[in-house]
């Protein structure tokens, strides 16, 4: 990511593209962030997004190409599929405005490498979705790993595991084909996180697996409908940090028992607790060293819960620090070329899967920022 100027004054426009179900949480809290304006949602289905347009207060929808038209957009948040995420963000980029996409970047390396240098030649910027990293609950176990809260980090436990999307969701079938299932579709979370905590990734290995080849849609009008699963639905992987730490990870459409946003860090002089890195708050917790009389009689760890340090928001954080970013000219955090690090690790662990060897990822991430711990997002800064 190339050096910007400051650009433009006053709240930037937002416009959407793609008004499913994610977009209520983003719509609800941009319309709470006053250094951001939303002027248009579209969507191919157009009367989806008209609904919810009026469901927000939003001044208008239409089409993909009205949105890319608007005059008084600088982002475009892409809410899309997986699979045309890197087309659609190309669309973007060639209209002259900001993208801010959905995880994963792409889903191939190749079109999110092409999709940056794009962004990079026309000074535009890209942010990658999750978000939740700029939260108080990742910020907070960061300062704290930084401070040597437990002594130097040497790993990481991190489990998502539950009975699959197609229980809930009315229309499952893009989160089991290719660029999403437990990995890419929850990855991003985890693996954003440890790339914030421990530093960029360098080798990963793998194992997976797929429980049924079909699944079938139980909510919704479409309840019933069989649908194919192109990807693994269990998957285990470990990781390799530059920094020497390592990490073990879950990922799971198959268990009948849920456990969703388990993170455990290892370190030399105690153990820490952080929240599920799917949202934005939540406790994090450090024991320290046990004792010989802890350990001879078997009591229970005295955990200590820590300060939480940030406001509490939700997603459309990653917009907005991109928009002030904008009017200021300094780098914006969840940067495309993280989305690109955090997506060459899932390829390569999808790659390990089938091969069974141990892959090496041949990118890296510049060292990310810390969200300043005064910044409240519905202060108004941009005059």
């Amino acid at each position: 990511m190339g050096a910007f100027a400051p650009r433009g004054s006053g709240p930037v426009g937002v416009g959407f593209i793609g008004t499913g179900v994610i977009s209520n949480t983003y719509l609800e809290n941009l319309g709470s962030f006053p250094d951001v304006k939303v002027h248009i949602l579209g969507d191919l289905n157009t009367e989806v997004a008209a609904s919810q347009a009026d469901k927000h207060g939003i001044a208008q929808s239409g089409t993909v190409d009205e949105v890319l038209a608007h005059p008084d957009v600088e982002i475009v948040v892409n809410l899309t599929i997986p699979k045309v995420h890197a087309e659609v963000s190309s669309n973007i980029i060639a209209a002259g405005k900001h993208v801010w996409s959905e995880k994963p970047i792409a889903t191939t390396l190749a079109d999110a490498r092409a999709l940056l240098d794009q962004a990079d030649a026309a000074g535009l910027r890209v942010g990658i979705a999750p978000d939740t990293v700029l939260g108080p609950g990742i910020q907070t176990a960061r300062r704290a790993l930084l401070r040597g809260d437990i002594g130097v980090p040497i790993g990481a436990q991190t489990v998502m595991e539950n009975v699959g999307p197609d229980i809930w969701h009315p229309s499952p079938e893009f989160l089991f084909a290719v660029g999403a299932g437990p990995l890419f579709d929850m990855g991003p979370y985890y693996l954003t996180m440890l790339a914030n905590l421990f530093g960029p990734i360098a080798a990963v290995s793998a194992v997976g697996s797929r429980s049924r080849a079909t699944r079938t849609i139980q909510q919704g009008p479409r309840a019933g409908t069989e649908f194919p699963v192109e990807v693994p639905t269990h998957v285990l992987a470990a990781a390799r940090f530059d920094s020497g730490a390592v990490s073990q990870s879950v990922f799971s459409f198959d268990s009948p028992f849920a456990r969703m946003g388990y993170v455990e860090i290892t370190g030399t002089e105690g153990t820490m607790l952080v929240p599920d890195p799917n949202m934005f708050v939540g406790d994090v917790k450090i024991v320290g060293k046990p004792t010989v009389d802890t350990l001879m009689a078997a009591s229970e760890p005295e955990w200590h819960t820590l300060e939480p340090v940030g406001v509490e928001a939700g997603r459309g954080l990653g917009v907005l620090d991109m928009a002030r970013a904008i009017r200021t000219g300094v780098p914006h955090i969840a940067t495309g070329e993280l989305g690109y690090h955090v997506l060459d690790a899932m390829v390569a662990i999808e790659g390990a899967v089938e091969s069974g060897e141990s892959v090496a990822i041949e990118s890296t991430v510049a060292d990310i920022p810390l969200v300043p711990e005064d910044r409240d997002p519905r202060e108004a800064t941009l005059a």
